[in-house]
């Protein structure tokens, strides 16, 4: 056999099909590469040569092969051949391998199923689910995935990394009963497989559904063995995930694209950034059962912070900020997310948008934010989330509070500096320390003198002390720790203007008046009966179902004041049961 198409032997260490051209007749055809012995020479080897190169030879190499690199030589692999005569579909007789046609051809007297093979299945491997039409179909399309997977069926098309494992997990993860037949089938292309190519794709398939769900009882323990007895360093990290999804749960989607893009790099350590308020940033280790209640304590502990109450991890991707549930799978989140986001946002051409996203820890519910309380929080996270809204003219603040906080940004951003050239040109930047709505209430220098003359008060406060003096003076303020939205409301035009300023917070939801500042009504949680949102509203019911108000809101960031409202009444609800509970318990 020649090789084809400027391929050289490099190519078939690295690929599991290749073509080639027989010498004798020119007919040309793919070949799997496990049947291929490269013999370097610069010339047509003689026959007595190649007679050495013969079917026995290459059967013993075969087998020193999978000695060396399949399992432990000192215990002998568990395979599905026991399992397979009281659990498998009765073998079809007399079935010949089609693949090597041109050599001669290997015949068997019966197939064996537990075993690998290069064929499609019509039929799964479990006999329990034979009479189940739409799982027959399942089964067969999941087989066929994993065999182009794996690199034992020719794939043509140029895929995506994740195409091939939805196609493979997107059956088990709908149906429960097709968890087995998809661990059978993995364990069978892992059996006695010859190619090494098609062995470590193998391998990743199995560490991949070893992250997703676990096997019935009945077959979790010749799952366990399969994997303890053998040696690829995948086989241990793969038990070792089973347990986890054993522990922590089962998954709702297929892999997230990271997950098999860190298995194909050979990584089953995953680190993800995670960004910051304060504009900085750090790299956690998060694995497919993490949830992301999880993954907030642990960056909580990691930045020393006294608890992870009211904080929340969000994603930020195309223009949308999302919280994810605290008992989400993180990847099932992203990976939820995402395919909603491509599918609302198809490309006119019919191609699939890409989209990246980014993750980030910030405070969510400010229930319990005492500024000095948790000065790591204070200064990562609280003077950072809230030094944003007083900038854009959300709170009611005069100019004497606005100055006073002026001069404790100034702090922040100089440090106990006592007259730092910059602030000659303090113009140039009162955008970046007075709100919006106030800076030209008075002239740049009249804002300048008195910003001055309260910075140097401060002289020797440090950058620290100076967040948390500032959050000490917003703390005041009704409307600390609010997440503010700009409506249009047109439920009641008479009591309200057009134009609202709606902020969420501790207390309830806040009505104000987007010019004057003052909070026309606020209703507390527990007057709000029902809320729903879209992509372009928000309603909200006030009281009886039948007989309250409505408010009725235009809005982009309906999603947002949706998932806050139902996170604060939540919290409300859990903190009650937990007082009953006590009251109970004390009694």
């Amino acid at each position: 056999m020649i090789l084809e198409n400027n391929l050289t032997g490099e190519n078939v260490q690295k690929q599991s099909w290749v073509q080639v051209r027989l010498d004798k007749s020119g007919e040309k055809g793919d070949v799997p590469t496990e049947y291929l012995y490269v013999l370097p020479t610069t010339s047509k080897p003689s026959n007595s040569t190649l007679a050495i190169f013969n079917d026995s030879n290459f059967e013993e190499h075969r087998t020193l092969y999978s000695q060396a690199n399949g399992f432990n030589s000192h215990e002998k692999p568990h395979t599905l051949e026991e399992y397979a005569i009281d659990h498998f579909r009765p073998p079809p007789k007399n079935t010949f391998q089609r693949t090597l046609t041109f050599t001669s051809p290997r015949k068997r007297n019966a197939e064996q199923l537990w075993k690998h093979s290069r064929d499609p299945i019509k039929q799964p491997l479990l006999k329990k689910l034979l009479n189940k039409d739409e799982l027959v179909q399942e089964s067969s399309f999941a087989f066929n995935a994993i065999l182009k997977y794996m690199g034992d069926l020719p794939s043509r098309r140029a895929r995506s990394s994740n195409d091939l494992t939805d196609q493979i997990f997107e059956g088990p993860l709908k149906y429960d009963i097709l968890r087995d037949e998809i661990y059978c089938q993995i364990m069978k292309q892992l059996t006695d497989n010859k190619n090494r190519l098609s062995e470590e794709k193998g391998w990743e398939l199995m560490w991949l559904a070893t992250g997703l769900f676990v096997p019935s009882q009945a077959l979790l323990r010749q799952l366990t063995l399969f994997l303890k007895t053998r040696r690829h360093p995948v086989a241990m990290d793969s038990l070792q995930r089973l347990h986890k999804t054993l522990r922590n749960g089962q998954r709702k989607y297929p892999p997230h694209l990271v997950e098999v893009e860190a298995i194909q790099h050979k990584t089953t350590q995953i680190f993800h950034k995670v960004y910051f308020p304060d504009d900085t940033d750090e790299a956690f280790e998060v694995d497919s059962s993490t949830r992301a209640k999880d993954f907030c304590l642990e960056i909580a502990q990691r930045l020393n912070l006294k608890s992870a109450e009211g904080f929340s991890l969000f994603v930020k991707i195309a223009d949308k900020v999302i919280s994810v549930p605290e008992g989400d799978f993180f990847f099932d989140f992203v990976r939820h997310l995402t395919d909603w986001i491509r599918k609302a946002r198809s490309s006119r051409d019919g191609s699939v948008p890409q989209f990246t996203y980014q993750v980030f820890f910030m405070k969510k519910l400010w229930t319990n934010t005492i500024p000095g309380k948790d000065r790591n929080a204070d200064i990562r996270f609280h003077y950072h989330q809230e030094l944003p809204k007083l900038l854009r003219g959300y709170h009611k603040c005069t100019k004497e509070d606005a100055a006073r906080l002026a001069a404790l940004i100034l702090r922040v951003r100089f440090g106990d500096s006592k007259y730092p050239m910059e602030l000659q040109s303090i113009h140039n930047f009162l955008h970046e320390i007075i709100p919006n709505d106030l800076i030209k209430t008075q002239s740049s220098s009249e804002w300048k003198k008195q910003i001055l003359n309260l910075y140097n008060q401060d002289t020797g406060m440090t950058p620290e002390n100076a967040k948390i003096t500032f959050l000490k003076y917003v703390h005041k303020w009704p409307t600390f720790g609010s997440a503010f939205f700009e409506v249009k409301q047109t439920g009641d035009t008479t009591n309200y203007p057009e134009h609202l300023l709606i902020a969420i917070n501790k207390n309830g939801v806040s009505l104000i008046d987007p010019n004057t500042k003052n909070i026309l009504v606020t209703h507390p949680f527990t007057r709000i009966s029902n809320w729903s949102s879209g992509i372009t509203y928000f309603h909200m019911t006030i009281g009886n179902l039948v007989r309250g108000s409505k408010l009725l809101c235009e809005t982009s960031l309906g999603y947002k004041m949706d998932d806050l409202l139902t996170s604060y009444i939540s919290l409300m609800l859990n903190n009650l049961n937990k007082q009953k509970n006590t009251i109970k318990s004390s009694k």
